[in-house]
């Protein structure tokens, strides 16, 4: 009798996933249909959320005749230099397999991964200009690397477009966080909602009502219609014990990147103490184990950095002095002898792992940085002596 309760539950649970899916379908075909071509913008980040969204945009497109396939789709991901190994690998090997089965296919499907300009990346802010690693209170990374990138390319194709709809994976059970921001904006999975910052793009959050159990079982139980499989997907959520790292298009939405959940994103994040995804996948002994150390232990050592105020100009980089509520000051950029220092241990990183981390267009924008730095940073040093 247990047993035959029990999987008379599994059965009630299969029963409603699968109808919560085919509504999910129901209400994407029906957009996908009317009468506008605008074309679906896709934000693809490579975890669950953003591989079953695209599971569905590509199963409706497959569902109907060719001539009905009118809206070009535009799969966008996001590369910020400084993902995880793992992941940025994850994300280019399964786009490229979109982009050929696509081609293959003859859908009307275009892959594009935005990056940040040379002087706004991860290197250039910390190294060159000397800011400290991101905090919660100072997440400057978020908007030069994420959204600047992508709001970029957005704006690039309502050139030509006019209007576009942008799909988005986001779900109300990820966190109390984002919940209260779907609510406040009034997002539901059949209602098309303005963003926040681009004229003539609409969002589009399908998935918005299911659940994490029901991403998991659709994908479990789903192949890709693309080809290939969601075992790599699978297993490199199970080794890094954790989710991922969203592309991110508006700063309400940047605490997904660095919260306390063992999220895995970028390997040089610091707005967590821990780094909980990336140590997952050390400690569950994967093949580049040393490779993850040696990463995991550079990003501890920017964070000594940060936390040591003799590392840092007692001025920001605009010159000016800002005092705490409790007298104290507050501290600005690294010193330029401590960037130098980054930038040396940085490279001899690269000859530990055997590859490449940061460019030379980079470093050549680095040193460029320095040499007007040096000659600031001597004039306030000087001038803070003089004064005290």
């Amino acid at each position: 009798m247990a047993q035959s309760s029990t999987n008379k539950v599994e059965t009630q649970i299969v029963q409603d996933v699968v109808g919560r899916l085919d509504a999910v379908r129901e209400v994407m075909l029906a957009e996908y249909r009317k009468r506008h071509n605008d074309p679906w913008l896709v934000a693809y980040s490579g975890g669950k959320d953003s591989t079953l969204l695209l599971h569905l945009v590509w199963e409706i497109m497959l569902s109907l005749p060719p001539e009905e396939r009118k809206r070009q789709i535009h799969v966008i991901a996001n590369d910020t230099l400084v993902e995880s190994p793992l992941v940025i690998q994850h994300l280019k090997n399964s786009l490229s397999v979109i982009r050929e089965a696509a081609e293959q296919a003859g859908l009307p499907v275009r892959v594009t991964i935005t990056k940040p300009y040379v002087d706004q990346t991860f290197w250039v802010n910390l190294i060159g200009r000397g800011y400290i690693p991101p905090t919660r209170n100072f997440r400057w990374c978020t908007d030069r690397m994420k959204i600047l990138p992508t709001e970029r390319l957005l704006e690039k194709l309502l050139l030509t477009h006019k209007r576009a709809v942008l799909l988005v994976g986001t779900r109300r059970s990820e966190s109390q966080n984002r919940q209260r921001n779907m609510k406040k904006h009034g997002v539901k999975a059949h209602k098309m909602n303005p963003h926040g910052n681009i004229k003539g793009c609409r969002m589009f959050a399908p998935l918005a009502d299911l659940q994490d159990q029901d991403v998991w079982m659709i994908l479990m139980q789903l192949k890709p219609p693309w080809g290939d499989s969601h075992r790599n997907l699978v297993t490199l959520y199970r080794n890094a014990s954790g989710g991922e790292c969203p592309l991110v298009l508006s700063k309400e939405d940047a605490p997904s990147c660095g919260t306390t959940s063992p999220r895995f994103g970028c390997w040089t994040c610091t707005v967590v103490q821990k780094d909980k995804s990336l140590r997952g996948l050390i400690d569950a002994g994967h093949e580049e184990e040393e490779k993850l150390e040696a990463l995991a232990d550079f990003r501890e050592w920017l964070i000594k950095l940060r936390e040591d105020d003799e590392n840092r100009m007692p001025v920001r980089r605009d010159g000016k002095v800002r005092i705490k509520a409790n007298g104290n000051r507050v501290m600005g950029p690294f010193l330029l002898e401590v960037r130098q220092e980054i930038l040396a241990a940085l490279q001899e990183l690269e000859e530990e792992v055997g590859e490449r981390i940061i460019s030379t267009s980079e470093i050549e924008m680095i040193q460029d940085i320095w040499r007007v730095d040096k000659i600031r940073e001597d004039g306030r040093l000087a001038l803070i002596k003089t004064c005290t």
